[in-house]
């Protein structure tokens, strides 16, 4: 049976005061289960509080929208309280302990895209949060609780029961939080908005990639990620990750057409993408977008912390490696037109402005 590769819209998994979160379902993306990937959305309100949790799965997570303030535990490791903002991408690699807080009147969202092969859901994050109703003290006995950590039996009482929230809760106004340090920041975030391009082609597009280099971290969690946007009528350029690895995009900004072509040359999408809108291209297919009148922009992640990809056309693209001789014969054509094929998009890489 084939598989669907549509895009999809995440679905809302729990949260009411103070935020949501919500989550991409393998059942509804299959690729998710395939590829061991997920995929999940946390929203939260003004005050609004992640509680403390660790996921089973490393994770790249990428600030959509507004402002706020995330704690960050690596293991073996003290708390580190950065500021957070759109643009902003951070890596989370296994065991580590987060907790998200927005104090702005603008919603704070943050997506989480990640490897699953390790975690008990195949295409699918489990959380293990720290307190609230479904946390780990809820669990333990009132006994384990005294003896762990040496309080009486009124305190034991008070650290299972008191906070009746599940994941998410709305604080007071006037609840203090940790201030963000500025040198916390070093060697967990990026701001993909902020940080030099490393493709920039004038009325067509850019791109930041994150990698080991401009972000280390992605070394632990494994994988890669990278921030696109094409103007307005753009066409990003036919290409196919070929080491291997997956993509995973989600549509940031903007609407486009998208097409992708598998084995034996056959179409198996073709569609249009839309803002919060996640895909899947399989390995080795070959993947191009076309963007609307006011653009296209996505963030993905690739299964590999430092991804090679293969464009078929522009000035880069493997076409123009090959020789002239090979090109005739393998598109049996004359050598008038294997000139004409050559000697276009011979100054733009990867991305290609509209046609004039």
């Amino acid at each position: 049976m084939e598989l669907d590769l549509s895009p999809k819209l995440a679905k809302k998994v729990y949260g009411d005061n103070g935020g949501s979160y919500h989550a991409w379902c393998p059942s509804e993306l299959p690729m998710l289960r395939e590829g061991n990937i997920g995929a999940a959305k946390l929203a939260l309100e003004k005050n609004g509080f992640a509680l403390p949790r660790y996921s089973d799965s490393s994770k790249v997570a990428y600030v959509l929208q507004g402002a706020g303030v995330a704690g960050i535990v690596l293991p073996e490791s003290e708390e580190k309280v950065i500021a957070i903002k759109k643009g902003d991408a951070i890596a989370l690699p296994f065991g580590v302990i987060t907790w998200w807080y927005n104090k702005e009147d603008t919603d704070l969202v943050v997506l989480f895209m990640g490897d699953t092969s390790k975690g008990h859901k195949a295409g699918q994050f489990t959380d293990f949060f720290l307190t609230g109703s479904n946390g780990i003290f809820t669990g333990l006995t009132t006994e384990f609780v005294k003896r762990a950590w040496d309080v009486d039996d009124e305190t034991a009482k008070a650290l299972v029961g008191n906070q009746t929230g599940k994941g998410i809760v709305k604080l007071d106004a006037n609840v203090k939080m940790p201030e963000p340090k500025p040198e916390h920041r070093q060697g967990l975030a990026l701001n993909c908005e902020e940080a030099p391009l490393d493709t920039d082609i004038k009325n067509a597009g850019n791109v930041v990639v994150l990698n080991t280099k401009n972000l280390p971290l992605v070394g632990e969690v494994g994988l890669g990620a990278d921030l696109v946007r094409l103007e307005g009528n753009a066409m990003c350029s036919p290409g196919f990750s070929c080491d291997s690895a997956l993509q995973v995009t989600y549509i940031v900004r903007g609407s486009g057409r998208l097409q992708v072509v598998g084995v034996d040359g056959k179409r198996v999408l073709e569609t249009i993408v839309k803002a919060g809108n996640l895909l899947i291209v399989p390995r080795f297919f070959v993947v191009s977008k076309i963007a609307d009148p006011d653009g296209l922009s996505w963030f993905s992640i690739i299964t590999t912390p430092n991804p090679v990809f293969t464009h078929l056309a522009g000035s880069i693209g493997a076409w123009k490696a090959l020789s002239p001789e090979v090109l005739q014969a393998a598109f049996n054509v004359p050598a008038e037109t294997e000139k004409v094929f050559r000697s276009k998009r011979t100054n733009d890489a990867i991305f290609f402005p509209p046609p004039q």
